[in-house]
């Protein structure tokens, strides 16, 4: 076990077997991805993903009853904030790369392809009468991949979407303030609304992915466009999911009573990582929606 230290002490963690599981985790989980690609069952993958679950059950478990023994300090509360700010960081990272994937296409290849930067020739042997315009629909060898009848618009649940977004950044604030002022009722209640609009915001994803794949004929093989589309909305998506999840885990914790105004670090880097979701869905609204 930790031993438990005061403010002007070093902490030095003991021990623990959850980094291998969760290696054994990770590695079954991605080869078993690749054995599906092959054609090979789920089973394994499936297996992998309950390893790392249990993995972050009983890690994030420990971590937990530790700190409500009080055995962490000021060194370990400035260490866990170092660790979800590069964490963060890293996400910013992530979705940088996408949305400059999508620019490159839109500001560079596009006009490219249509014969700018004295690439008249090799436009047209690469995509004979192509006609430059965004988004873009139609694809070479359109025989052979699917075609989107058109894109998706930004005012129907892409709007509702993003208000639903924005209110649950307003009613997480709400709980913060409730929590600093002792105020557990409101605190529940506040991150049981957050929650709410969390989830409600993935079945909406969910109703407009249906409509754009069974109506609008909208794929990830439907060209550029198809592709950016859903790989920001949807890792966006499987974002806002782990999000929602967390927050319904500091939830139960809000009502077993585990923070106070001066020690409630795991509430912040859930709200941190909560509001980072809410900017993240304001440029894709912006860049894939609207523009």
């Amino acid at each position: 076990m930790s031993t438990a230290s005061s403010s002007d002490q070093y902490y030095i963690p003991h021990g623990t077997h959850w980094p291998i599981i969760g290696s054994i985790g990770l590695s079954t989980t991605v080869i078993g991805f690749a054995r599906y690609l092959h054609g090979a069952e789920l089973t394994m993958m499936l297996l992998g993903v309950a390893i790392i679950i249990f993995m972050m059950y009983g890690w994030f478990g420990q971590v937990v009853n530790e700190s409500m023994a009080g055995m962490y300090n000021k060194q370990v509360d400035m260490s866990f904030r170092w660790g979800m700010g590069w964490f963060i960081f890293s996400e910013v990272m992530f979705f940088a790369a996408f949305f400059g994937a999508l620019f490159y296409a839109r500001a560079f290849s596009i006009p490219w392809l249509d014969g700018g930067s004295n690439n008249g020739a090799t436009a047209e042997l690469l995509w004979p009468n192509f006609e430059a315009a965004w988004p873009l629909l139609a694809v070479p060898l359109a025989e052979k991949y699917e075609v989107a009848k058109q894109a998706m618009g930004a005012w129907g649940l892409p709007a509702i979407n993003t208000a639903i977004l924005l209110t649950s950044g307003l009613t997480v604030t709400l709980a913060h303030h409730a929590l600093k002022r002792q105020d557990r009722d409101w605190l529940v209640y506040w991150l049981a609304a957050t929650v709410a609009l969390g989830f409600l915001f993935v079945g909406l994803q969910a109703w407009e992915y249906s409509h754009a794949y069974n109506e609008l004929n909208l794929r990830m093989d439907s060209g550029i466009y198809g592709s950016t589309f859903y790989m920001l909305t949807g890792f966006h998506g499987f974002h806002v999911t782990m999000g929602a999840t967390m927050l319904l885990v500091i939830t139960i914790r809000a009502a077993k009573g585990h923070f106070t105004p001066e020690n409630h670090f795991a509430f912040e880097a859930v709200a941190w990582y909560w509001h980072f979701v809410d900017v993240v869905w304001l440029g894709l609204f912006i860049f894939v929606y609207w523009i």
